[in-house]
């Protein structure tokens, strides 16, 4: 929508937003902070004239808009936004709001935006700073777009800089980092747009090349030969079939004087496409698989903000499993046995279900070589997640009550929502082979989503935390409201970078 949003405390604006609640019982008005300001900008009586219309219902996200003459000048713009009952009004509700408030301005081609929220958050008596993160990050993602790859068929749509006022200085700040946070998400989703013929491993290599150069991320990859000495098995067999070969991409952040204690590890599925292999995706199955890389996405866009927003006092070591899963002479097949570094053996039944085949190696990786201490992986891995859960929340599997701890508390902060799966052994048994070790596959759909994380343990060490979550559910948008537009969230990036800073 914006090609590019900033804020700052000083400057003339062509419109304001200020918030007011919609209490049922109670009428509609402002606050007493919000009615001095508004005053003082000499709008009071257009926003008395914006609150008298029938359209002022106060609910959340709503907006009604009057004028305020100005000497010498063109009139104000003033906005009222909803902000729905104070009794239920939380910070992560501005996300909503700016969003809607960004949609708004994007349609009237506005410039410059003033913005008047923090008499209404304190009349609800929350933090002004997480306040105005929320509203940073609502306006941030509703801003993106990616339009890189439209031609000459589609007319410019002549987009337009967005520069916001804020008075407050907590509010400010706030906003500032909900802005940085929003760009690093925005990187992820811009990522995840990419199509396969460019988004190659290869590419996902150079983009975090580029981004450790840009940021002072360290970076190094692991390809061809390196990845038979290091017996990357899954990466080798599920990529051999493409010409596009596989890697293992490394990012790390050290802060300075190097850090204390044991790294955090992010694990990112990296999939740049998925066509199912030998067991093929059928009916338009394929379409859409260029995000099945959106794990790895959502690290490089944590890495991001880790780098350039939370610059956190801790190490953390960033794993791509980076493969296109294609159809060759070359192409691992079912019943193929393959043999990890840690020495699990696998028997492939479905060649469909590669992600987990390429997340053992770096799993098995990260436990013997970064010494971590906790494992957190991000993985498109299961339709089945999405049956459970739907879009609403991420399936998180996790037996560690620290780590779990610490994740859900990212969540609430960041409102990317996680719903706890069970993990049992009787889970684990359901995955062992009559050939070998394990199976990736069970033709038993029963606790499909489990299935996946049960896999998955057999390569992370018993004393090692690990978190698994499956956003195949939350990737991705299938509608226009809100944050987003149809296409990808960035799931996963403000979480992460939320737990960085815990």
């Amino acid at each position: 929508m914006f090609t590019s949003i900033s804020a700052s405390a000083k400057g003339s604006f062509d419109a304001v937003v200020f918030g007011y609640f919609g209490e049922k019982g109670k009428g509609l008005g402002l606050d007493d902070r919000t009615r001095a300001a508004a005053s003082g900008l000499g709008a009071l009586d257009a926003a008395k004239e914006a609150l008298a219309r029938a359209e002022a219902t106060g609910d959340s996200g709503t907006i009604v808009e009057s004028f305020s003459s100005r000497k010498g000048g063109s009139p104000l713009r003033v906005m009222l936004a909803g902000l729905g009952d104070k009794a239920k009004f939380e910070a992560g509700s501005l996300r909503g709001i700016a969003a809607a408030v960004g949609r708004r301005l994007a349609a009237l081609k506005c410039t410059t935006l003033g913005v008047e929220l923090d008499g209404a958050v304190h009349a609800a008596k929350l933090d002004v700073f997480v306040a105005g993160n929320a509203f940073g990050e609502g306006l941030g993602l509703v801003g993106w777009v990616c339009d890189e790859f439209k031609g000459k068929a589609t007319p410019d749509p002549k987009r337009t800089k967005l520069g916001v006022r804020v008075g407050s200085v907590d509010f400010l700040s706030g906003v500032d980092r909900g802005l940085g946070l929003a760009e690093s998400a925005n990187f992820a989703r811009t990522l995840s747009q990419t199509p396969p013929n460019i988004a190659t491993p290869g590419y996902m290599a150079n983009i975090a090349k580029r981004l450790a150069r840009e940021t002072g991320l360290k970076f190094s990859v692991m390809e061809g030969d390196t990845l038979e000495r290091e017996k990357m098995t899954g990466l080798i067999n599920v990529g051999k079939a493409s010409e596009n070969k596989p890697c293992m991409i490394r990012l790390e952040y050290v802060p300075p004087g190097g850090g204390k204690g044991k790294p955090i590890v992010l694990i990112g599925k990296t999939m740049t496409y998925d066509t199912g292999g030998l067991s093929l995706k059928i009916n338009n199955g394929m379409v859409g698989m260029k995000r099945d890389k959106d794990g790895g996405c959502a690290v490089m866009g944590a890495m991001h903000a880790i780098a350039t927003t939370i610059k956190p006092k801790k190490r953390v070591v960033a794993l791509l499993a980076a493969a296109e899963n294609s159809i060759s002479d070359e192409a691992y097949r079912p019943d193929d046995v393959l043999t990890y570094r840690n020495g699990v053996t696998v028997e492939i039944t479905n060649t469909d279900a590669e992600g987990r085949l390429v997340l053992a190696d770096a799993l098995v990786w990260a436990c013997e070589k970064e010494n971590p201490g906790a494992i957190i992986d991000l993985a498109t891995l299961t339709g089945g997640v999405v049956v459970a859960l739907g879009s609403t929340f991420c399936g998180m599997f996790c037996e560690d009550d620290a780590l779990r701890g610490k994740v859900e508390a990212a969540a609430a902060k960041s409102g990317e929502r996680v719903w706890r799966l069970p993990m049992h052994n009787e889970y684990r048994e359901m995955m062992k082979s009559p050939i070998a070790d394990i199976l990736n596959s069970n033709a038993n759909r029963k606790a499909h989503p489990i299935q996946g994380a049960a896999f998955l343990s057999y390569f992370v060490e018993e004393n090692v935390p690990w978190c698994h979550l499956d956003i195949a559910g939350v990737h991705v948008s299938e509608g226009n409201k809100g944050m987003f537009i149809d296409g990808p969230t960035g799931w996963g990036v403000r979480l992460l970078a939320e737990m960085m800073e815990g």
